[in-house]
This record gives C-alpha cells, sequence and structure tokens, in this order.
C-alpha cells in the first residue's frame, strides 16, 4: 500500500514513440481506459496513467534537463501521453530496461514529486496518479543525483503477502506420463509462469517448492511453505486415469475434506515440534489441547478461504474459456493440502489421458493462459479476502 503549475500557457508538441505490439510481446498491461494524462491541478501538475490491470511502478527524477520518468514493470503504451500542462514541455515513452517500460516528462521547470499512489479498481483495472509541484533547482538536483527511486510499489521481502506454489512431483517422480508427456514437468512450466505473472503484479512474494526436476517429499513441501509464511498454498498437476477406470477430462480444483482436517490436526500435533505446526505461531510450550484447539481455530478460518479461491478459480477458468471437469470442485484427503491455518488448493489441470487435455496440456499458450486464469483468480479473491478482514493479514 503506498501513501498518499502553473496557469495554462500555449500548449507545445508532445513528442513521443509508442513501441509497438510485437516489440513488446510480453508486456503484461496496457493502457487503460483514459490512457495517461499529464495537467494542472490545484498549484500542481498531475500525472495520471490508467493501466488494465496492476503492475510494479517506481519513479525517478532524471537532472540535465529535469525530468521525471514514471517505471512500469511492464506496460505497452498505445497511445501518445495527453500533455495539457504547459510544465511539461516533452514526453516520451520507450521500453527501458528488461522487464520495464517507461514514460519520461520533461519539465519546463524543476518538480518534485510530492505524492504516487497505484489504486486497483474492483474489476482489476489500475490508476497511478504521481504530483508533482514546484521546488528550487537545487533541492531538484539533490533529489535527482540521489538516483533511487522516490516512490516505488512495494517490493518482495517487504511485507507482500507470500504465495508458495507448489508443481507436483518431479525428480525420480515423473507424476502421470503419456505419449512423452509428463506431469512433473509440465507442472514445473506451469509453476514458473505463474510465478512470473504472479510478481510482475508487484502484490506478491512467491516461493516455489521446486524450480528444477528434481523429488521434493510431500511433508517437506509443507515445511517449505510455514517456513515461507505462506499465506496460500497452491499445488498444481494433471491426472491420469487406468484404461478401466473410465474416463474424465477439465480442470479439476480439490481443497480438503472435512474428516481428513481433524485428522491432520492430529498428526501434526504428534509428529512435530511446537515451532513447525502453524504458520507464524510458537507452539512450543503449549500442550496437545491447546495446540488442537488453536489448530481448530484456524481450520475454521482457512476452510472457507480456501472454497472463496476455488469459486474464483472456477469463474476465471470460465471466463477465460479454459475447459473445467463436470464437476470441478471436489474434497478429498489429499497430504499436500494439510498446511495448518493456510488456504490451500490443488489444481489438477487436467487428466494426461484425455487425448484433449493432453493437447490442451502439451500447448504454449494453453499453458501461459491457464497461469493467466490462476493469476487473475488470486487477485480477485485476495482483495474480497481483504475487503472481509480475514486475508492475507499475518
Amino acid at each position: 500500500m503506498s501513501s498518499f503549475l502553473k496557469a495554462l500557457a500555449p500548449i507545445l508538441v508532445a513528442i513521443w514513440s509508442v513501441v509497438s505490439a510485437a516489440a513488446e510481446p510480453n508486456a503484461l498491461a496496457q493502457l487503460g481506459a483514459g490512457g495517461a494524462v499529464i495537467d494542472d491541478k490545484s498549484g500542481a501538475v498531475e500525472i495520471r496513467v490508467a493501466l488494465s490491470q496492476a503492475v510494479p511502478w517506481r519513479v525517478h527524477l532524471l537532472n540535465g534537463p529535469p525530468r521525471v520518468a514514471l517505471e512500469f514493470g511492464e506496460l505497452r503504451w498505445s497511445e501518445a501521453p495527453d500533455v495539457r500542462s504547459a510544465s511539461v514541455t516533452d514526453v516520451m515513452t520507450e521500453r527501458h530496461d528488461a522487464g520495464w517500460s517507461r514514460m519520461v516528462a520533461l519539465l519546463q521547470e524543476p518538480l518534485d514529486v510530492e505524492t504516487a499512489e497505484m489504486t486497483v479498481a474492483e474489476g482489476g483495472s489500475a490508476q497511478l496518479v504521481v504530483t508533482l509541484v514546484p521546488v528550487t533547482a537545487e533541492d531538484f538536483r539533490e533529489a535527482a543525483e540521489e538516483n533511487t527511486p522516490l516512490f516505488a510499489a512495494k517490493g518482495a521481502g517487504k511485507g507482500l503477502p507470500v504465495i508458495t506454489i507448489d508443481p507436483g512431483h518431479g525428480g525420480r517422480d515423473p507424476g502421470a506420463q503419456a505419449d512423452g508427456l509428463s506431469e512433473a514437468d509440465l507442472m514445473l512450466d506451469v509453476a514458473r509462469r505463474l510465478k512470473d505473472d504472479l510478481i510482475r503484479t508487484g502484490r506478491y512474494d512467491v516461493v516455489l517448492t521446486r524450480d528444477e526436476d528434481v523429488f521434493v517429499p510431500l511433508e517437506q513441501r509443507l515445511t517449505m511453505a510455514r517456513d515461507a509464511g505462506a499465506h496460500l498454498f497452491l499445488s498444481l498437476h494433471a491426472d491420469a486415469l487406468a484404461e478401466d477406470a473410465g474416463s474424465a477430462s477439465g480442470v479439476t480444483l480439490y481443497t480438503l475434506s472435512p474428516d481428513a482436517e481433524a485428522d491432520a490436526a492430529d498428526t501434526l500435533t504428534e509428529r512435530h515440534d511446537g515451532t513447525n505446526v502453524l504458520t507464524g505461531v510458537d507452539l512450543t510450550d503449549a500442550g496437545d489441547d491447546v495446540t488442537l484447539a488453536l489448530l481448530d481455530l484456524a481450520r475454521q478460518d482457512s476452510v472457507p478461504r480456501s472454497d472463496a479461491l476455488t469459486k474464483a478459480l472456477i469463474a476465471a477458468f470460465q471466463s477465460s474459456g479454459l475447459a473445467l471437469n463436470s464437476r470441478p470442485h471436489r474434497q478429498a484427503d489429499l497430504s499436500v493440502l494439510k498446511s495448518a491455518g493456510t488456504p490451500s488448493v490443488l489444481v489438477e489441470l487436467g487428466f494426461l489421458s484425455s487425448v484433449e487435455d493432453r493437447e490442451r496440456l502439451n500447448s504454449e499458450e494453453w499453458r501461459a493462459s491457464a497461469s493467466l486464469a490462476i493469476r487473475d483468480a488470486i487477485l480477485l479473491w485476495s482483495d474480497e479476502d481483504r475487503l472481509l478482514g480475514e486475508g492475507f493479514r499475518r
């Protein structure tokens, strides 16, 4: 969460450069309704940039001549900024560092950044508003020489919610296999895409339980999530049915069954020391009764939140035109979902025993679409979770 010039003169020509879609194939966001506007407001200059969705951002001052740079990770500039302030004599947009694009405004006079804030609407669109105020040439030069962002979106390691993504199987356990496809390889690809998609929103820190083709025991995956202080645990899989087990296809989402929740609490109490049971809580000196009571309270919190995320995932897959199973939400006694107090969902992205699902899973375009659908669901869910006053709060 971020904290929150003059009278009109003859308008000078705004010069800008648009980076084409072909040159920016991976741009995450596009300009939203209203585009980018630079205008005078109450003795200050206000820069408003509407985006299709939130992205990481930062604001710099540049010296010789005085300029202000707004950088986005990453935004496709599809039209010229609308310059209505005489305090800005020129503006350009360009692809900057890898994964970043920027708008640079040439200033008629020294201006410093008073406020900069990105807000996100309920539907996911966003707007960055930057306010510039007059300062002396010396003050501007000192601010510009610091060469660090004056304002920026929160970065990883600064209190962002942590999402643990668990690509199923790996190493000596390839998971389901068919026609040369491996569940472990496919899920690792989706997990990497999803990590990038989530990080580029600037709203989450993301941990993978594995980032290469290695075997990681189930218990260790849960321990990694707890050690990372995970606020959400998402496990990715692609199942396969035996030939005599009928047929199934489409995305299926699993949450922990009620009976399994109670069993998991007993097992955690028996098998773990007090520092490795409940994220963020040291139960070293607590007895079993206290530990079980706290785990029960944690379950009461995490179960409805897991169900809410599942609903958001189903809606996101539907709106993206990605095939769902005929019964998309199921409950099961799955070890990987037994992370106490943490909303957890297992996403079965299809069945390798299905010809149609194999074709989809083998498509890079489909895997990219699936990753974006999951990202959109998490964005929606985390916003609603926060509004309810119960989510992403540890």
